[in-house]
């Protein structure tokens, strides 16, 4: 077994698969032999991985929007995030490198490391299918995703619904307390959402600031105020000679 097989507790069935994932181009370019490099790998694995976190923000985040889930993603597949996913493996010491780009510190250049990486989450891919790539990203990396899951700084429904609304008008959504039960130590609120006259959500938490996220939330999901454009152009038409 490979050390690097090892190291991610993978073992290919297709070897070559493997080897084409740590081979640089750098390495056929300065050889002139006619080898495969992870060059297409890695383009396979980039959309390998968009599909694995899609799947896993689409389940775990159901009530957010796409917005907020983009840019999710991009925080996990950004270049930084695969490097250091790469350098968490040691993936940098298994590259197959071209003499100049070894001498050049090959095995530490960040656009190597993500785009090795992402060559291998494809060979995986290919020999294993898309549960042995999920399997894979998750074994190893599944508490750095889980940390980065657990502290959405995307997941802003407050400020998603005010950048929607201000894209139609210049009014601010506007929040209230409506309600309150319980005792001082178990206190529930109840927020309610409103913009340009338009009742948006309500939702209920255990702070008013979770109560007016929670209202927030059931205001995109609902996006009442689609209707109430509907009926002022209904009003408009029909007034029209």
């Amino acid at each position: 077994m490979e050390p690097i097989e090892a190291t991610i507790g993978y073992r290919f069935a297709q070897p070559a698969l493997l080897a084409e994932a740590l081979t640089h181009p750098s390495l056929a370019c300065e050889t002139k032999r006619s080898q495969p490099d992870n060059q297409r790998l890695e383009y396979l694995g980039d959309a390998v991985i968009q599909l694995v976190l899609t799947d896993e923000l689409f389940r775990r985040f159901p009530e957010v929007g796409e917005g907020p889930l983009t840019k999710l993603r991009s925080r996990l597949v950004s270049r930084e995030a695969l490097c250091f996913f790469a350098n968490r493996i040691g993936l940098g010491e298994h590259l197959l490198l071209g003499k100049g780009e070894l001498a050049s510190g090959g095995r530490r250049r960040p656009s190597n490391l993500s785009d090795a990486f992402e060559a291998l989450a494809g060979a995986v891919y290919l020999d294993g299918g898309f549960e042995a790539a999920r399997d894979f990203l998750f074994r190893n990396f599944g508490s750095l995703i889980d940390d980065t899951l657990s502290q959405p700084e995307e997941m802003n429904p407050k400020g998603e619904l005010q950048e929607r609304l201000q894209a139609i008008a210049p009014a601010s959504p506007t929040y209230r307390i409506i309600g309150q039960d319980g005792p001082d130590h178990l206190k529930s609120f109840v927020a309610e959402v409103r913009w340009e006259g338009i009742t948006l959500g309500q939702g209920s938490g255990s702070s008013k600031k979770e109560a007016e996220i929670s209202a927030a939330a059931e205001a995109l999901r609902e996006q009442r105020w689609t209707l109430q454009q509907n009926r002022e152009d209904l009003v408009k038409n029909s007034e029209e000679p």
